[in-house]
């Protein structure tokens, strides 16, 4: 396990990266302050990590919304199914939302803890390589608009990321290579 810490004063975050951090409880209860959590994911990675990472929370009141998958629903009408779960199931201030699943949700699920209440915490825990390098870090997070991408957004950083690297291996050949390929573009930009 590897730990790397986003130094930004007060707003500073650790990353964890390694195979099997999502079978760590105390890598998200450390980062957890009070009993409700609500995981946010979609219909393609719900299946495969929701109920490892609900194992994970048994001591918490934990709450999911599923969304469906895919840059198209990154808008303000499917954002408005995450306000309406955190609603329908109470959930105050102190909530932390968790984004389980690849940019889209870890955007969506950013900008709706950014702007819940006025802001509550969150936590990334990115499933797809060009999330876990890029979407996951730097505290961007919005939704698209008819007239634009990331048109609608805020910068919220998480309380930590958590990257298990053990979840590339249900990426398929594009995945992979989006990830990669943004990879390549960071080293030749540091050149």
């Amino acid at each position: 396990m590897k730990m790397l810490n986003v130094d930004l004063g007060d707003r500073s975050y650790p990353i964890y990266i390694g195979q099997n951090s999502l079978k760590k409880p105390e890598l998200l209860h450390k980062h957890i302050h009070a009993k409700q959590v609500m995981i946010v994911s979609n219909e393609t990675v719900a299946p495969l990590y929701l109920r490892n990472v609900k194992d994970l929370l048994t001591s918490y009141d934990v709450q999911t919304a599923i969304l469906p998958d895919g840059e198209q629903y990154k808008n303000l009408d499917v954002l408005n199914q995450i306000y309406t779960e955190l609603l329908r199931h109470n959930c105050n201030r102190s909530v932390t939302l968790i984004a389980l699943g690849g940019g889209v949700v870890g955007d969506m699920t950013g900008f709706a803890a950014a702007s819940y209440q006025r802001g509550v915490h969150f936590i990334q825990i990115p499933t797809t390589l060009l999330s876990q390098v890029d979407s996951s870090v730097g505290g961007k997070t919005g939704v698209n608009h008819p007239l634009g991408k990331n048109m609608i957004g805020a910068f919220h950083q998480p309380q930590c990321v958590v990257i298990d690297t053990n979840t590339l291996n249900t990426l398929d050949d594009k995945q992979l290579s989006a990830g990669i390929a943004e990879i390549v573009k960071y080293g030749l930009l540091g050149d």
